[in-house]
């Protein structure tokens, strides 16, 4: 650091030693009060005077907002100038766990775009999908998938992210055991990774399509030397993003390479890098022409169903695993493409799970943006209340009628409870039930 930084590295070291920023980024759609300082380069980012208890806050159970690092929504700043917004596009999220990026690339896609957000490994590709799920967009596609295995879809994404595994040193202060971990050996490696990761997915975008490739480290290896290495490899382009100088971000030329990057004594947030790639034009199309092996539930069981989500009649519905789940019409082929090339995990808006031909209802759907209100109204539940129900206590809803219903705090969807006489059924997954004391 001493030799990148030069006069600039006393100042990078007392920075290390200060708190680390609070940040979060506000959910664009959903009905949330935000506070704290705006982060200039992300319309929904807010720095937080404090850090706190987010497990004790049902606005974050709710999906109204991420908890997320303020460098790395300069990701914004990215993806709304190399994309048009009367234009959809197919992105995929190659790294995504656990979720942060996912969450954000969704909300800034134009309308009509599909994502695939993939992550190789499993524990970590259940908690992705835990969080887009509580982000609510239906238009999202989860796997669980090696990189190597984008290499069967040739020419078929116009945006790749990749946020690279990395060797962490833009973590320091955040995560002090990153440090721990550390090693020249490590980031050799890390190096290594990146290359194998960016040669197997690079086929899989479109000619003229975009990658962003970042990591949250400093070093050469992983930064510079992976993109002349690229350049050399692919001949791919740099896209020259526009950044106000008052943020901080350090524009990085070095030949015909460019990237961009945070350091914590310049920037309000941690370190990080990041480089637009755009890929040659040329021939190219995916040539898949998936088949449609998908088991579709019968109308009988899903006539009070067809009405739950909006806008009515744009959603197929079908079976995966136990679960019907719901995807819009115009992104059929996508989840065929991906059934037949990847390991999917979650398609869609999670709608119900047939029993004796009727459906009980999904905990993903009272989240989604696509839950019809006029249909399933929320009932109202005050701070007490649901962070009882977050907790899977008993609630006591005295007027609430017999049957499934949704429970919302300040307007947003919480899960799932089955009123029955004499008692009520908290239908909130247990697996992510708040087990923090007051």
């Amino acid at each position: 650091m001493q030799e990148l930084l030069g006069s600039g590295y006393e100042a990078f070291v007392r920075a290390l030693d200060q708190p680390v920023p609070v940040s979060v980024r506000y959910h664009p759609l959903k009905p949330v009060t935000e506070v704290g300082e705006p982060i200039p380069w992300c319309r929904k980012g807010r720095y937080l005077s404090e850090r706190p208890s987010f497990t004790l806050d049902p606005i974050f159970h709710a999906g109204g907002y991420y908890v997320q690092e303020a460098s790395s929504m300069l990701l914004e700043q990215v993806v709304l100038q190399v994309t048009d917004p009367g234009r959809p596009v197919t992105a995929l999220d190659l790294c995504g766990a656990p979720g942060g990026k996912s969450t954000h690339l969704i909300s800034l896609l134009p309308a009509e775009s599909f994502l695939v957000a993939n992550e190789a490994i499993r524990n970590r590709a259940g908690l992705l999908s835990e969080n887009l799920e509580k982000w609510g967009y239906p238009n999202v596609l989860i796997t669980q998938s090696d990189p190597s295995d984008f290499r069967r879809m040739p020419s078929y994404f116009d945006l790749i992210l990749i946020d690279a595994p990395c060797s962490g040193e833009g973590l320091f202060r955040k995560e002090p055991a990153a440090m721990e971990e550390w090693s020249s050996r490590q980031v050799e490696l890390c190096s290594v990774r990146q290359r194998r990761i960016l040669s197997d997915t690079w086929g899989s975008l479109k000619p003229g399509g975009v990658m962003i490739y970042s990591t949250c480290t400093y070093n050469r290896k992983e930064n510079q030397d992976n993109l002349q290495w690229m350049k050399e490899t692919t001949g791919c382009n740099f896209l020259s993003i526009r950044l106000d100088p008052a943020w901080g971000v350090q524009e990085i030329h070095e030949g015909s390479c460019l990237g961009y990057q945070c350091l914590p004594h310049r920037v309000r947030g941690e370190g990080f890098f990041f480089s637009a790639l755009r890929k040659p034009l040329g021939d190219g199309g995916s040539g898949l022409r998936p088949k449609d092996r998908l088991q579709y539930p019968s109308r009988t069981a899903m006539a009070e169903a067809e009405n739950w989500l909006i806008p009515s009649g744009e959603y197929f519905f079908f079976h995966h695993g136990p679960q019907v789940r719901a995807l819009p019409q115009r992104h059929k082929t996508h989840l065929l493409a991906a059934l037949e090339n990847l390991r999917v995990v979650q398609a869609g808006t999670g709608v119900g799970e047939i029993k004796k031909n009727k459906i009980v209802p999904d905990h993903g759907l009272a989240l989604s943006l696509a839950r019809n209100t006029d249909v399933l109204p929320g009932l109202p539940l005050d701070r007490e209340q649901a962070l009882a129900y977050l907790r899977m206590q008993p609630l006591d809803l005295p007027d609430a009628e017999k049957g499934f219903h949704v429970v919302e705090y300040e307007g947003l969807g919480l899960g799932w409870v089955n009123v029955l006489p004499g008692r009520i059924n908290n239908l909130f997954p247990s697996s992510r039930r708040i087990r923090l004391g007051n």
